[in-house]
């Protein structure tokens, strides 16, 4: 039987295997746990209070998703990025990403984007009291509420795929370095967005990805 995802489900509604499988991508995605993190089903399931069972459902659906690894020997860690890797998930990001963009414009009315300045002026303030969490949650958050009008759920399904197995490696970078200025691209997200500029909206979600990670590993 097909199960439908809704992410806004009352958690007291969900099943053992939901709710753990929620709360661990989260934390995935968020940089919660750290690169090359090892996890156990028995570790699982006594932080959710839960059976071996939805523990090892949830986590054979995140290796699925690439939000876990798996390795020959049965370890399952969070992913451990280099270089190349982070360089080619952002190149990846970089044909999606506008793409989503470009067909949330149509429907990017004043409310969402008042919404996303609020997101934006937390993420400024993260990076002003240096809380990485902060900012990487935030900074997910405002993508993400533009990408949900483009009404495209397969293409987001893929960006969150990339987020997945980004999170982790970028908060242990985020943490690593001090910024003192929020993402200059956001402001240009947000003015193309005012404008209805569609070449602008691509090119500055497009510079936000790529430029915003090659700081990051340099």
């Amino acid at each position: 039987m097909l199960r439908i995802n809704r992410p806004n489900a009352d958690p007291a509604l969900l099943s053992a295997h939901d709710r753990v499988y929620r709360s661990l991508r989260l934390q995935v995605m968020h940089g919660d746990l750290a690169p090359g993190h090892a996890l156990t089903l028995r570790g699982i399931g006594r932080e959710f209070a839960v059976s071996m069972t939805p523990a090892r459902e949830a986590v054979q659906r995140l290796v699925a998703e690439g939000a876990l690894t798996l390795s020959a020997s049965g370890r399952v860690t969070t992913p451990e990025l280099g270089q190349e890797r982070i360089e080619e998930l952002a190149s990846i990001r970089a044909l999606l990403e506008p793409e989503l963009g470009s067909r949330a414009l149509p429907r990017a009315h004043a409310a969402l984007i008042d919404r996303m300045e609020t997101i934006n002026n937390t993420i400024t303030e993260a990076v002003m009291q240096n809380d990485p969490a902060t900012y990487v949650r935030s900074n997910l958050e405002f993508h993400r509420t533009l990408y949900l009008r483009a009404q495209s759920p397969a293409m987001l399904a893929l960006v969150e795929t990339l987020w997945l197995q980004l999170g982790p490696t970028m908060r242990a970078l985020y943490s690593q370095i001090r910024r003192n200025t929020p993402p200059p691209h956001h402001r240009l997200i947000l003015a193309a967005l005012r404008a209805g500029d569609e070449p602008g909206l691509r090119l500055a979600l497009r510079a936000d990805v790529t430029q915003g990670l090659r700081h990051l590993v340099a």
